[in-house]
């Protein structure tokens, strides 16, 4: 064979070589590439058929459906909660124009709604839009106290999103929208239909109890039939069990210094809760959210930070139950900074900030807030929680600006401001009792805007003040305080039981020699005792309070052995 014929081959042969060794990298590559794409068919299969899913729904729970074969019919067979992860298949079955898919939750195989399911568990909450069925507080934002608006019972609001839900698929807070207002509102303030929203809670006749009440004159504090008597279960905090029965002693903020004789008394008597004073006109120490809403309250504080911190360490080491007071609305300091917040009249010139002031709302709460991360009270107590009491004067002039924004009564603005309170408060683990005076134990509407029943219902403990001396200088009324206290308490625990989910009813009792203006009578420890007993006797079993405005140690003394009674 010549040399350019063995060329000529092995040429050829280095080309079949060649386009060989292509075939045995490209056979491969198309083998994977079949493999590949059979496996994306497989995994296109899956999506449709094994992907995880989640249950989604406008109420808190989605219903799940089983197909009967032998009547050829689907039924329903149960309900779980919304946002329950399942797995769904390309199987549909239609019945009565509606299409069903299926699916596999704990092993079991079930039909569901095909619009009932999602493939992002942030939209498992379906809602559209809800009602006002308790006129609401809007904030600006879901995680702290600051108030953006208020919308009043029966709107109508459009949801826009929310926070979260909990293990009954219930959402805590929607995002929701009304004309101009946006922001955040508890959930269990709204209700589906318009309805209902419109609807007064009348269980067991509770509504019709209160629907007719009224003063014999106007007294321009609002009606019982505007306010809310839904139920409101009062919470159990873990580690922060309630007194539900006190033997408390007050302090003011003034007497810290000898904070070792008051727990002396209070270790050696019984005393198993203490109520301080957080602010009372001035600050008890500079609480660090009065910088920002009232300088002067923040610069004017009666005590510096560990002063206070070490005398409320004391009590809290001795395990008695810490109550901190503030007073709300008659706050001449916030005054002073916020006249816009202020009533306006010319029946008085006072600087008392409007109970209608949401500036007023914010405050407050957020000071009590703050108050609990410095200081870890078990509870707050709120005084003060009302309209002046020349506020009938004047409404009735007719030459007073109560900076009513958003057109509410009296009442109906204590009632909002207490829903408001509660919330932001219980989110700490922390109580909320409310002081009231001993006239709103009666069957009407004060002037002042309070009722007892729309404060009870909603607050954990309620602190009236049926101080002997205050029922009128012209009958003496404080020389047997067993029977002035009994009486009084008696239409109290009526109103108790005019609603559905009462709070602990917590007396101030009369612990100053009487009467106060011109003192005669020395309330001793058996004076102490009789009122704890007409308490008692009265029905209401939620102990009491000791008032005496100067926390007096030697008063505190005389009638020590009171709190350790067997009442």
């Amino acid at each position: 064979m010549s040399s350019k014929k063995k060329k000529r081959v092995k040429r050829r042969l280095k080309k079949k070589i060649k386009h060989l060794l292509v075939l045995l990298v490209l056979i491969p590559i198309i083998c994977i590439s079949f493999l590949a794409s059979k496996k994306i068919f497989k995994e296109n299969n899956i999506i449709i058929k094994e992907k995880i899913y989640y249950l989604a729904s406008s109420t808190p729970t989605v219903e799940l459906y089983n197909y009967n074969e032998e009547e050829t019919k689907i039924e329903k067979i149960k309900e779980v909660i919304r946002g329950t992860k399942v797995t769904s298949y390309n199987e549909h079955k239609e019945e009565n124009e509606q299409k069903y898919l299926r699916i596999k939750l704990d092993n079991e195989e079930y039909y569901v709604l095909e619009n009932n399911i999602t493939k992002k568990k942030e939209d498992t909450v379906m809602e559209k839009e809800k009602y006002v069925r308790t006129s609401v507080t809007v904030y600006k934002n879901k995680e702290d106290a600051s108030i953006s608006s208020f919308i009043k019972k029966g709107s109508k609001l459009e949801i826009i999103g929310y926070d979260t839900y909990d293990e009954k698929g219930i959402v805590n807070m929607y995002n929701i929208k009304k004309d101009d207002i946006t922001g955040w509102v508890y959930s269990k303030y709204l209700t589906d239909t318009e309805e209902e929203a419109n609807k007064n809670y009348n269980e067991n006749g509770i509504y019709d109890i209160h629907k007719d009440r009224k003063y014999s004159r106007e007294l321009y504090g609002g009606y019982a039939k505007t306010l809310d008597y839904y139920p409101y279960p009062k919470p159990e905090f873990e580690n922060n069990e309630i007194i539900k029965e006190a033997r408390a002693m007050y302090l003011n903020a003034g007497v810290i210094d000898s904070i070792d004789s008051y727990i002396e008394i209070a270790k050696n008597n019984s005393v198993n809760a203490i109520v301080i004073d957080i602010k009372d006109g001035a600050l008890a120490y500079p609480v660090s959210t009065a910088k920002e809403y009232s300088k002067t309250a923040y610069d004017t504080a009666i005590n510096s930070f560990e002063k206070y911190k070490a005398a409320i360490d004391k009590i809290k080491k001795e395990n008695i139950y810490l109550i901190g007071r503030i007073v709300i609305f008659n706050d001449p300091q916030y005054g002073k900074d916020h006249p816009e917040d202020c009533i306006k009249s010319t029946s008085s010139n006072r600087l008392w900030p409007s109970g209608f002031s949401r500036g007023a709302w914010e405050y407050n709460v957020k000071l009590a807030l703050q108050t609990i991360d410095d200081m870890g009270f078990n509870e707050i107590q709120f005084d003060y929680v009302r309209f002046p009491e020349d506020a009938y004067q004047m409404s009735a002039s007719g030459n007073s600006d109560f900076k009513n924004k958003y057109n509410e009564e009296k009442a109906e603005a204590i009632q909002n401001f207490l829903f408001y309170a509660t919330d932001q408060i219980h989110k700490k683990n922390v109580y909320l009792s409310v002081d009231v005076f001993g006239e709103s134990s009666s069957d009407y509407v004060t002037s002042y805007g309070q009722y007892w029943p729309a404060i009870s219902n909603i607050v954990d403990a309620i602190s009236s003040m049926p101080y002997t001396d205050h029922f009128g200088r012209q009958i003496n009324t404080w020389s047997n305080p067993y029977s002035t206290v009994y009486n009084w308490a008696k239409e109290a625990a009526t109103r108790q039981k005019e609603i559905p989910t009462p709070a602990i009813p917590r007396t101030w009792i009369t612990a100053y020699d009487t009467p106060y203006w011109n003192p005669t009578v020395v309330y001793n420890a058996d004076k102490i005792i009789s009122q704890g007993k007409a308490l008692k006797d009265a029905g209401l079993n939620g102990g009491f309070i000791t008032w005496n405005s100067s926390s007096s140690l030697a008063k505190y003394n005389q009638i020590a052995r009171a709190f350790a009674y067997n009442y």
